[in-house]
């Protein structure tokens, strides 16, 4: 009995999808929810698991777009089960067979090559001892110059074509149509990291022995972000033809770099959310997103994007928004500078924040005003409430 295996539905606005890699060959025996094959959508990378058990037989090869819905597949449940069985007795009553009539062929063979070997040898001794000079000639290695060929072939210039990923491709037109839509401008200001990064090693022990995970800076950000959204709700809103949508809910996309490109994952109302909460989201997303397993929903309908290019070492970046969004915040490196504190000259950890935003719906005055709100809440991080 054969039972076909479907792409599945895998979110409202996905329709199709890229096979990326079989996990499984044809003939493979698979078990109920072991995982088939890796489905590529505009926004994600998920894995497929076999709808029930059965010898797997695949219909459509790695790289082939495929429709929700299409058939990519079928599982034999009879096929499977009764196969492996008989296979081991035929090549055990196999085995004995040449056993029998080897003996007889071994013991012809013996004497004949018996009488052979007593001529050679005499001769060799008493003739070959001045062959002490010849010798050198077979270690002479006039083979070695073809080695030059190899390494000429391999300083060869070559140009590979690797088609781009469902993701990039996406990422690529959304990239496109905001800078042809949008009027992006950016804004920059640094920050005073000291309090934060002392917070961080004063609690660091408490905080994870409390809620089992470690504090970042992430939550931190995540936190002033909410808090200046609120004040400045223009930052929160987006473009609809004439009309401009003011979102009163704070959904927190977070970038995440993966293999195949950028994800850009949400934490829903995260305005409601304390520091373990957002850092457990935080932390669950971007493991998710890196083991294939987050589900298309959970990468739409943010409000508003977090990016951390400090992470890869970035010291100034002008991200651009994720379409329709119209601001996203740029973390940056955190390096020792010198200051003016107070008339003094001293040495702090300091980071660049960038934050990108469509000029249509945020003017300058708000766009820098937010900025520095997110300044002054990241450098007295006391009016944040660490919940311990």
């Amino acid at each position: 009995m054969k039972q076909d295996v479907k792409v599945p539905s895998v979110g409202e606005s996905i329709a199709s999808g890229v096979i990326v890699t079989w996990l499984k060959q044809s003939g493979d025996r698979v078990a109920e929810g072991e995982n088939l094959f890796e489905l590529e959508t505009d926004k994600a990378v998920l894995e497929i698991p076999a709808p029930a058990a059965g010898t797997l037989e695949i219909l459509v090869d790695e790289g082939t777009e495929v429709e929700i819905g299409q058939t990519v597949a079928a599982l034999d449940s009879v096929a499977g089960a009764d196969a492996p069985p008989e296979t081991p007795p035929a090549q055990a009553e196999a085995a004995p067979m040449p056993t029998t009539s080897s003996p007889q062929e071994k013991a012809q063979v013996v004497p004949a090559p018996a009488p052979v070997p007593p001529p050679p040898p005499a001769p060799a001794p008493a003739q070959q001892p001045a062959s002490a000079a010849p010798q050198p000639a077979t270690a002479a290695p006039t083979p070695a110059p073809p080695s030059p060929g190899p390494a000429k072939a391999s300083g060869e210039r070559h140009k590979e074509r690797v088609r781009m990923s469902a993701i990039r491709r996406k990422t690529a037109e959304r990239l496109v149509m905001a800078k042809q839509t949008a009027a992006y401008l950016t804004t920059f200001n640094d920050i005073d990291m000291e309090k934060v990064m002392g917070i961080r090693r004063q609690y660091k022990a408490d905080f994870e022995k409390e809620h089992g995970i470690k504090i970042g800076f992430m939550s931190f950000f995540v936190k002033a972000c909410c808090q200046a959204l609120k004040e400045f709700p223009g930052v929160n809103a987006m473009v609809d033809g004439e009309d401009i949508i003011y979102n009163h809910f704070y959904d927190i996309g977070v970038a995440i770099s993966i293999e195949r490109g950028l994800v850009v994952p949400v934490i829903r109302d995260a305005d409601k959310l304390n520091f373990a909460e957002i850092e457990g989201a935080v932390a669950d997303l971007a493991r998710r997103a890196q083991n294939k397993q987050l589900a298309p929903d959970e990468l739409t309908g943010g409000t508003f994007t977090i990016t951390n290019g400090g992470v890869f070492g970035s010291l100034m970046s002008t991200p651009i928004p994720a379409y329709p969004q119209s601001a996203i915040l740029g973390m940056h490196a955190i390096r020792k500078r010198p200051v003016v504190v107070d008339d003094q000259i001293v040495i702090r950890p300091m980071m660049y924040a960038a934050l990108s935003y469509d000029h249509r719906v945020i003017d300058g005055r708000e766009a820098v005003s937010f900025l520095v709100r997110v300044k002054e809440y990241i450098e007295a991080p006391d009016k944040l409430l660490l919940e311990l």
